[in-house]
């Protein structure tokens, strides 16, 4: 069967493709009589499967023309499996400890081959759900975070390889506008794809889209969104995009990657961080009421953005009299203006990071595309008290975001709205 024009893979389908392209037959020993296939894409744009024998096993990925959660009735491009790739492989050149390596891509067929992350490895989100704490979390995704973004801005680059990778990602616009309308637009209008817990949130949802300050600041954010191009970001950075156990962390799906504001990746984790510490009362019970559960989720908080801090800042030191041209050493070599440079910048991207988190913290309660955290919570009544606590946490951040000095004043907001 010869695949020179795109065609969705089924399980048949899919056994001739791997025949076909040596890489992948070789990965499994071209054993085909032991060869099995499951279909786990449980997201909302792809297909996904896992291809396993005893002779070795991946993950095959394929992109559809439509948003798969929705249907042919909402077109996407597939060519969101090229930025993809492209992501995966420049991020994981740079923190290959964390993100699974690209074995094959097909820009035809919109197919990415990369490594099966084999059991216990979870989706981070679900094992939140459970209540179950991973040590390393904090210490894995801050070194992600402070590699992918401090080696893909100008802070280390020169302005020439920065625009060539920019003018790159610009390709993966469809996607960048699927995020600017459901995250910047459609939770502050009326909107066919928006839902929430009605009626419990029919008022709060209401407020949303008449909150005028609201509206101004979002305004801001969308605009930084669409033309700060500071660094390569994920796009979809949640914990939905993250797998697990208790000392491995994989950061996987960047097929929103383009180049635009670092706290958008920053605030996409700790936003989503912040959603499941809202959710546990929702899964508390007689055996565990989840408190010191919630605990650890603040102290995670906490510790992704101190040790982010401490370690982009460090790669920042090191390199100084590097090529970057954001500052140029013949400037800016004055370790006393250096410190004024980095104390001003750390702000500014804390601000950023408190922003979009609360953006993105609201467009999941009443936007489209709502996080399994509080989906799981089964009594419509309870599910809905935890998401107003983290809808009005995310108002008061957004709005205010710029009044916040430390990330130990935000953990203490966190747990005023409760």
């Amino acid at each position: 069967m010869a695949f020179t024009e795109f065609r969705p893979l089924a399980e048949k389908s899919l056994i001739e493709y791997i025949k076909a392209t040596s890489v992948l037959s070789d990965k499994i020993g071209n054993n085909f009589g032991d060869l099995k296939i499951k279909e786990v894409g449980d997201g909302n744009l792809n297909f996904v499967y896992i291809v396993g024998s005893p002779s070795g096993s991946f993950v095959i990925k394929q992109a559809l023309p439509y948003i798969r959660c929705i249907g042919e009735s909402w077109p996407m491009t597939k060519e969101r499996a090229y930025f993809e790739a492209l992501a995966l492989r420049e991020h994981g050149r740079l923190c290959p400890e964390n993100v699974p390596e690209v074995y094959h891509f097909d820009r035809t067929m919109s197919v990415i081959a990369m490594r099966y992350l084999e059991p216990p490895h979870i989706i981070l989100r679900k094992g939140l759900i459970a209540g179950i704490e991973y040590p390393l979390l904090a210490e894995h995704m801050s070194d992600y975070m402070a590699k992918t973004l401090y080696y893909t801005s100008l802070l280390y680059r020169t302005t020439t390889e920065h625009k060539r990778d920019v003018a790159e990602f610009c390709g993966n616009v469809e996607l960048s506008r699927l995020t600017e309308q459901v995250v910047f637009s459609d939770p502050y209008k009326i909107s066919q794809y928006n839902r929430w817990t009605s009626p419990y949130l029919d008022r709060d949802a209401e407020a949303v889209r008449e909150d005028n300050i609201l509206k101004l600041e979002v305004a801001e954010l969308k605009s930084m969104f669409c033309e700060r191009a500071q660094a390569l970001v994920h796009g979809d950075l949640h914990t939905g995009s993250v797998m697990v156990t208790h000392d491995s962390t994989q950061v996987i799906d960047p097929e929103f990657a383009f180049y635009g504001p670092m706290g958008f990746d920053i605030g996409a984790f700790i936003g989503n961080l912040i959603l499941a510490f809202y959710a546990q009362d929702g899964h508390a019970d007689q055996m565990n009421d989840r408190k010191r559960y919630k605990e650890w989720i603040l102290m995670t908080i906490r510790e992704t953005w101190s040790l982010f801090y401490k370690k982009f800042t460090a790669l920042w030191d090191e390199h100084k009299d590097g090529s970057g041209e954001a500052y140029l050493p013949e400037i800016y070599n004055n370790p006393e203006l250096r410190v004024l440079v980095q104390r001003k910048f750390m702000q500014d991207l804390l601000h950023d990071t408190l922003g979009f988190g609360a953006a993105k913290m609201i467009r999941r309660i009443v936007g489209v595309a709502h996080v399994e955290d509080f989906e799981s919570i089964s009594d419509a009544s309870k599910r809905a008290k935890c998401e107003q606590q983290a809808l009005d946490l995310a108002k008061v951040v957004l709005k205010e975001r710029k009044k916040f000095q430390s990330i130990d004043e935000v953990v203490l907001a966190i747990q005023q709205v409760q």
